[in-house]
C-alpha cells in the first residue's frame, strides 16, 4: 500500500465536491500494528453488544474493513485483544469502530489497523442483537457494505469507488 489520503484527496478533488469521498472527522485514535490500511466495507450496527462483531469477523475477511456503528457509545467496548488476533488470522485489514475497544496493548500487537473512539475497560454486553451489510453512520458520514476506506497517520477516508492518486 503506498498510497496516502492527503494525495488522494489532493487527486480526487472532484469526488470530495460531488460526494462520493468523504473525510471522517478527526474523532478516533489508532491501535493495531498498521497504522496504514484499506479495503472494501462490511458493516455493522450494534448498541453495546459484540455478539455479531465476533461473528463477523470469524469468517475470511479477504482484505476487508470491518466497519462497526456502536452507536459512538462510550460506557464499554466492543473490541478486544481476542477479536483484534481472530480479526489477523482471519485476514481482515482492518477495524473502524464508532465506539471503545479495549486490551489496547494486545491491539497494538496485532496485524490488522483499528481505529476506534477511545478505550474502555469493561466488555460489552452479549444479547446477539444488531445488523449486518446496511448503511451505517459514522461520525456523521454514511458508509455502505462495499464502499472503500483508506486510513493513514492523517485520516479516515470513505469512497463509493476504488480510488487512484
Amino acid at each position: 500500500m503506498t498510497f496516502t489520503t492527503c494525495d488522494l484527496c489532493d487527486a480526487n478533488e472532484d469526488k470530495l465536491a460531488n460526494g462520493t469521498l468523504h473525510a471522517l472527522p478527526p474523532v478516533f485514535r489508532s491501535f493495531g500494528h498498521h497504522s496504514r490500511f484499506c479495503g472494501p466495507t462490511r458493516t455493522l450496527k450494534v448498541f453495546e453488544d459484540n455478539v455479531l462483531v465476533r461473528a463477523i469477523l470469524e469468517t475470511p475477511g479477504n482484505g476487508s474493513v470491518l466497519v462497526v456503528d456502536g452507536g459512538g457509545s462510550l460506557r464499554c467496548a466492543l473490541v478486544g485483544g481476542k477479536l483484534g488476533q481472530l480479526a489477523q488470522t482471519n485476514g481482515w485489514a482492518g477495524i473502524i469502530v464508532n465506539g471503545c475497544v479495549r486490551d489496547s496493548a494486545e491491539l497494538d500487537a496485532c496485524g490488522i489497523g483499528i481505529r476506534a473512539l477511545n478505550i474502555h475497560p469493561r466488555r460489552s454486553f452479549r444479547k446477539g442483537v444488531g445488523e449486518i451489510d446496511l448503511p451505517v453512520d459514522i461520525a456523521g458520514v454514511s458508509v455502505r457494505p462495499g464502499d472503500w476506506i483508506y486510513v493513514d497517520q492523517d485520516g479516515v477516508l470513505v469512497s463509493a469507488q476504488l480510488l487512484h492518486a
